[in-house]
């Protein structure tokens, strides 16, 4: 058997992987500007934990997930999303305790699992990139968290996206629209994928969802849940709109958005852009009122979203933009023979307890190679170190762009190089 990686996922090597390190830093700093703080869950979840919440009709349960029995004959999955794990986490933790601040904010990022046919994006082990926010059911928390996202892709520099919303009501709203939903897709049920006739009589609203071509067609002429909003949703509908406006945020609405999970109600969203004339979504979330409760908790509001990692650098890629990737070195030590290994290894410790980043030559390459390697590097400062250095303790640094030096002794440098280092690069 050849070894190689299972279909369906990636290798992340260095180069790619500062990519991924600046995608993150970027969450990191402007979520923890929105007071979000860092959450991890288990990659593995009992069953029910994600099937209960997720729906069971949804082809996340009844397609897609990792599910298995382990040794002690448990029914346990890889993770698919990442909302139902910090729901079952905020639950089990009690953090909806009246010590605990509310609202609670929380974002994560890691992989998730899904058995799906791998394609550009879209993987068997992916990235995913989310948040949750407990306790409020004002609008604004709607707005400002829609408000992060965008934060999130300008700062990253995505172009041209659009913020789409729709809203699915509350469960009286749910109730209604679903019985009108149901006569009018019954008319066409003959004409509808297999998915979706097994879908119209218990969860007609995934049909909605549908990617099969057939379906879309008749989808286009269906009622519009928009007309069945009861007073409440329509007035939080109306609120989220004016608040959109008011932080100058456009939108459209598409009345058919329903979002792939059965636990959102209110508000939805997603953030669209167009790659190779084709619209893809790299972003999706909302409101989710019930889903606290539905795990045991008390009655608690919810609100979320999710970013695809790989499908995000997708986007950047085609859209080329630039992310960071060269990790610029310090200082280059250039060891000239054997005499000079203790030496160079002590001396490159010292610059890194200093706070220096710092490499060295460990194979005994001819002074030439040594320099390339410094270049590939891109190093600040290279040190030349060899017996005569060792000898006489005196020691060269030099600048490796503009070829400047500063003397000095091993010994002062290893004490602190904090000025030498500061004098030779002053000019860059």
């Amino acid at each position: 058997m050849k070894l190689q990686r299972p279909k369906g996922t990636n290798d992340i090597l260095p180069g790619e992987s500062e990519k991924w390190q600046f995608v993150e830093e970027t969450m990191r700093r402007v979520f923890s500007n929105y007071h979000f703080s860092e959450i991890r869950t288990p990659i593995f979840e009992y069953y029910e934990v994600i099937s209960r919440s997720v729906g069971d009709t949804t082809d996340i349960v009844t397609k897609e997930m990792y599910d298995f029995y382990d040794k002690g004959d448990r029914h346990v999955t890889l993770r698919p999303e990442g909302t139902a794990p910090v729901v079952r986490s905020y639950v089990e933790n009690k953090k909806f305790a009246p010590e605990v601040q509310k609202p609670f904010k929380v974002y994560y990022t890691g992989p998730m699992f899904r058995y799906e046919r791998p394609q550009a994006g879209r993987l068997r082990e992916f990235h995913q990139i989310g948040v949750e926010n407990f306790g409020s059911k004002n609008p604004a928390t709607d707005v400002e968290t829609i408000a992060m996202a965008k934060a999130f892709f300008d700062q990253l520099g995505v172009q041209e996206i659009k913020l789409v919303i729709n809203s699915l009501g509350d469960s009286e709203t749910r109730q209604r629209y679903r019985e009108t939903l149901i006569a009018y897709l019954a008319q066409h049920e003959t004409q509808l994928s297999a998915d979706s006739k097994r879908r119209l009589y218990e969860n007609p609203l995934r049909v909605l969802d549908s990617k099969d071509q057939a379906d879309i067609e008749i989808v286009k002429a269906a009622p519009s849940i928009l007309d069945f909003l009861s007073e409440a949703s329509q007035q939080h509908l109306e609120t989220v709109k004016e608040m959109l406006a008011a932080l100058d945020i456009s939108y459209t609405i598409d009345a058919n958005m329903v979002r792939g999970l059965d636990y959102y109600n209110d508000t939805i969203f997603e953030f669209i852009t167009e790659i190779k004339g084709k619209a893809l979504t790299i972003c999706g979330g909302g409101r989710y009122d019930g889903l606290v409760s539905y795990f045991d908790g008390p009655d608690t509001a919810g609100f979320g979203f999710g970013i695809g990692l790989e499908r995000l650098l997708l986007v950047l890629e085609e859209q080329e933009v630039a992310l960071p990737v060269i990790q610029t070195l310090d200082v280059y030590v250039v060891v000239l023979g054997e005499t000079a290994n203790v030496a160079a290894l002590k001396l490159v410790q010292s610059l890194r307890h200093q706070g220096y980043s710092a490499e060295r030559d460990f194979l005994d390459r001819k002074i030439k190679q040594q320099f390339k390697s410094a270049e590939e590097f891109g190093a600040k400062t290279i040190i030349t170190l060899g017996e005569s250095e060792m000898t006489s303790d005196d020691i060269v640094v030099k600048n490796n762009l503009t070829r400047q030096t500063v003397q000095t002794t091993l010994t002062a440098i290893q004490q602190d190089f904090t000025a030498v280092f500061a004098a030779v690069t002053a000019d860059q």
